[in-house]
């Protein structure tokens, strides 16, 4: 009997010393957690501030090296051992003394590093080796350029540089502006200042999985670019928020559904996107008219400036588009999307179309005004 009352009081002793020590083991773990954060933080900067400046080394010394391999050919153009046996045998010694790394492909890709970039204060400590790799594959300047710019405004890593270079982002935004236009894209970047800024044509969407001759429904395709909203935002291009899809607005009673909903911090309003399968209509086009209207007097802020519609369409009139819309048009845009890599010859072809037709519709029209 003593032996079990002596066990309970020994049980509950136990219990309350434990309890205890778990008390005061949570009350030291929240104590030592603002310490701990803090000390995180100052770890992952140093590691960050580490490997930028061992990266930065890295570019600068390929960079040196494609310098020397140049300087080393240019002497030794008269005698075959600077030929191309140069970098096979630079690749066997430097491989044996410092490990990998120092392949042919690589040696190969340092030289053409520095005849690409020949200033070495004109490397961005932001890009990395693989960054510039990536770059040296984009054979025009213009488009080099334009790339590099891009990759350190928005942050881009390696696998979304890749996937705008093979978009062809440079050429879709250069085949409707002048000379002008592309020199300045080239050296500045995609620059928002418009609009109209933020608007391609056409939008590929190759990251949906969804095949050109499919059998789709709009909703199929708007349930595709929700699931790879990443890819889709990185398409849509710079300050765009993901709000809302299938935003509902009522008018007297009557629902109506907007696809997808942004908003741009750039040019700080909302842009509505509608997706259509087939060709744009002018009901399509009057809809989003609509749904513009609507989130300009009942939703937009004072300081805001008035949404932006986009509608994504398989196909489009442009004469449908201009003769809808209102001459001054600043606010309602419709393009294309494609479901495949375009080529840049394609899509040349297609703007050289388009512009025949405008070519030919206006022809047409000076001649309905002369009867």
């Amino acid at each position: 009997m003593k032996e079990g009352v002596t066990s309970q009081i020994t049980n509950k002793i136990s219990y309350v010393i434990t309890k205890e020590d778990s008390l005061e083991k949570v009350t030291n773990d929240k104590a030592i957690q603002g310490i701990y954060q803090q000390i995180r933080e100052v770890l992952i900067q140093a590691r960050s501030r580490a490997w930028q400046a061992i990266n930065t080394e890295m570019v600068v010394c390929y960079w040196q090296i494609g310098r020397l391999i140049v300087e080393e050919e240019q002497r030794g153009k008269t005698r075959a051992v600077y030929g191309k046996g140069l970098i096979k045998e630079l690749s066997i010694k430097l491989s044996l003394e410092f490990g990998r790394g120092f392949d042919k492909s690589n040696l190969w890709n340092m030289r053409a590093f520095f005849l690409c970039f020949p200033k070495i204060d004109a490397l961005r400590r932001e890009l990395s080796w693989t960054h510039y790799r990536l770059l040296l594959r984009v054979e025009k300047q213009e488009a080099r350029s334009f790339y590099e710019c891009e990759t350190v405004n928005a942050h881009w890593s390696t696998r979304e540089l890749e996937r705008q270079i093979n978009s062809l982002l440079f050429e879709r935004l250069a085949l409707s502006r002048d000379k002008a236009g592309v020199l300045k894209l080239a050296q500045k970047g995609h620059e928002i200042q418009n609009s109209a800024d933020l608007v391609k044509d056409p939008y590929v969407l190759e990251f949906t999985g969804i095949q050109q001759d499919e059998h789709f429904l709009e909703k199929d395709l708007e349930m595709a670019l929700i699931n790879k909203l990443r890819q889709f935002l990185l398409e849509l291009g710079k300050g765009f928020a993901f709000m809302a899809r299938q935003q509902r607005i009522t008018l007297d009673g009557r629902h109506f559904f907007i696809d997808l909903v942004f908003y741009n911090r750039l040019t700080r309003s909302f842009v509505l996107i509608d997706l259509k399968i087939g060709d744009l209509t002018h009901q399509d086009i009057g809809q989003m008219q609509m749904y513009v209207n609507y989130y300009h007097r009942e939703l937009t802020a004072k300081d805001e400036n008035p949404p932006i519609g986009i509608i994504l369409c398989s196909d489009k009139s442009e004469a449908v588009v201009r003769y809808t819309l209102p001459e001054d048009n600043k606010q309602i845009f419709a393009s294309r999307y494609k479901l495949y890599m375009p080529t840049e010859e394609e899509l040349a072809a297609e703007i050289i179309k388009e512009r025949r037709m405008l070519d030919l519709e206006a022809q047409l029209f000076e001649k309905e005004i002369k009867k």
